[in-house]
């Protein structure tokens, strides 16, 4: 831009030429474009300079050895593997097998069957308060699956704080012969003097436990544990079997284990109205010592008692307890 005097406007000059330029500005711009579409060809390189052969660092590393040192290690720790597998293998099948015992619950040969009807259960009672004479001849009281009171011919207490009809413990749908006479006794008695008998334990007879007869129990007759019919109550008819809730394994005897002797011990027993086993006997005896583990081990059980009518009652079943290797 120059000033020619006062009063001139600037000029805008593009071709500048300055000593630092050799060339305009313009022409730089057209040869540029044109290197860049038309490149021009250049001689081939020369080299002046030869490669000199130097060493590969890599060459003391064969990957082909490092695979064949590693595969052959593999193969050596897997079948370190398999050999000490097999050797444990057979230990364990050499070893001597653990015995164990189950025990089931059967329906013993040997005891009483009960029909399964609603005129036989099983069972007894019997009673007495200790009178020098036997008891009198009279009929029977109510059957209830419960007890609050016991039957008597002499009243020892004329004024009771509370008056509760006396029962036996018998199913009431059982039918049994009877008399009509109109005083309680006993129908199989023959005396006719009131007395309630020579047994202990309140109710009527020679027996005990607040029943009426020669057994033990709030039942009628010979027997045990309620009910009539003999013995005690038995499964069926009515009786539903005791369930065990708790019953541990019994333990092998020394001279079995080492003899590896097996077998199945039936052991009878009586479950309570508590669920605790008693009376328990040796049905089929066993030997070397497992009668013995049974026993001690079945004394041990606790079960749900058996159930008559929605009650608990006391019924007599047997166990097998089956000692098996395996």
């Amino acid at each position: 831009m120059n000033s020619n005097g006062p009063g001139t406007e600037p000029q805008l000059n593009l071709l500048i030429t300055d000593k630092g330029f050799e060339e305009p500005l313009y022409k730089s711009l057209f040869r540029g474009l044109d290197d860049f579409f038309f490149p021009k060809k250049l001689p081939p390189l020369v080299l002046q300079s030869k490669p000199e052969p130097v060493k590969d660092i890599w060459g003391f590393y064969s990957f082909w050895k490092v695979g064949a040192l590693g595969a052959a290690g593999y193969y050596a720790l897997l079948g370190v593997i398999i050999v000490i597998a097999v050797f444990v293998g057979r230990r364990i099948v050499n070893a001597a097998p653990v015995p164990k015992a189950t025990v089931t619950l059967v329906d013993p040969g040997d005891l009483p069957a009960l029909k399964p009807s609603k005129t036989q259960v099983g069972g007894g009672g019997g009673g007495g308060d200790r009178d020098v004479l036997q008891q009198s001849r009279g009929k029977l009281p109510k059957f209830a699956m419960t007890q609050i009171t016991p039957p008597v011919v002499v009243v020892r207490n004329e004024n009771p704080k509370l008056a509760v009809e006396p029962t036996i413990v018998i199913p009431p749908q059982v039918q049994l012969a009877s008399n009509n006479m109109p005083n309680l006794g006993d129908p199989m008695a023959h005396a006719v003097v009131p007395s309630n008998g020579t047994g202990s334990g309140g109710g009527i007879g020679t027996g005990s436990g607040g029943g009426v007869g020669s057994g033990h129990g709030p039942g009628f007759g010979p027997g045990e544990g309620g009910g009539t019919g003999g013995g005690i109550f038995h499964v069926g008819g009515g009786v539903s079997p005791p369930r065990p809730i708790y019953q541990p394994e019994p333990e092998f005897s020394e001279e079995a284990r080492k003899a590896k002797y097996q077998g199945v011990c039936t052991l009878g027993l009586v479950v309570g109205t508590d669920g605790r086993p008693t009376n328990i006997r040796v049905l089929n005896s066993l030997g070397m010592g497992l009668d013995e583990k049974a026993m001690e081990t079945v004394k041990n059980w606790k079960f749900e008692p058996a159930m008559k009518d929605g009650h608990p009652v006391r019924v007599e079943i047997a166990v097998e307890v089956d000692f098996h290797l395996y």
